[in-house]
């Protein structure tokens, strides 16, 4: 393991045990929702070169590139790439080990930057906004939790939340403002918001039923209220 590493919060959603989360059903419900909200966004630029900052929990590499993305994955150490390995298909995604604040690729060297299930677990996330903004060309794409939404409660839940799922970890919530404001400061605009859910993801996993919790989401989506207090969030930004 390399110690040299400013952010390593992606060694354990690389791990086995993180990806436990996201298993059976209700795990696969969760990763379909994120992949059709980061398509979505991405339907503008087919065929894009996209560098995915932390993505060794192979969520999105895989499906990216089955849908004719051009793949780079970082990871924090050589450990991030073992389900990458697993998932992908041979020779579909490049890898490379590297320190996330200090990317090692020329500004603007990938047409979009992605990064999911890093910026909330990262202590210095304003500096990995500044990297992931420098060698993007055109855009960026990451998730967060909203503090606008049931997070609010997040002090008062958090450990019950750890009872009920055993494996979670603290995080940091952001608000739009926030978020927005580190993206103007380095040149980016144009946010295109897409909340996952109204529900939190806990409930899901206590209920074990998909088609329960595809109709629970349903209808806060309807009336508009998914939009207004949904997370966590895939947001994309333009650069200018």
């Amino acid at each position: 393991m390399n110690r040299l590493q400013t952010e390593t919060a992606d060694i354990e959603t690389a791990s086995e045990d993180y990806a436990s989360r996201f298993s059976g059903a209700v795990g696969g419900y969760f990763l379909d929702v994120q992949e059709q909200l980061t398509l979505g966004l991405l339907q503008d630029m087919e065929g894009a070169t996209i560098l995915d900052v932390g993505g060794g929990h192979a969520q999105l590499a895989k499906p990216l590139a089955e849908n004719g993305f051009r793949m780079t994955v970082t990871g924090s150490d050589d450990v991030c790439r073992e389900r990458l390995d697993k998932v992908c298909s041979p020779g579909s995604v490049d890898y490379i080990t590297c320190d996330s604040l200090c990317l090692p690729f020329p500004d603007n060297h990938f047409d979009v930057v992605i990064s999911f299930r890093l910026l909330p677990h990262a202590d210095r996330w304003q500096e990995l906004i500044q990297e992931m903004c420098r060698v993007a060309s055109k855009a960026v794409i990451f998730d967060y939790p909203d503090k606008r939404s049931v997070n609010i409660f997040y002090d008062m839940l958090f450990e019950l939340k750890k009872n009920m799922e055993g494996n979670t970890r603290t995080y940091t919530l952001f608000t739009r403002r926030q978020i927005g404001y580190e993206l103007a400061k380095n040149n980016f605009h144009n946010l295109q918001r897409k909340p996952e859910f109204f529900f939190p993801m806990v409930v899901h996993r206590k209920l074990k039923m998909v088609a329960l919790s595809r109709f629970l989401e349903f209808v806060p989506r309807i009336l508009g209220l998914t939009a207004l207090f949904g997370s966590p969030i895939v947001l994309r930004s333009d650069k200018k």
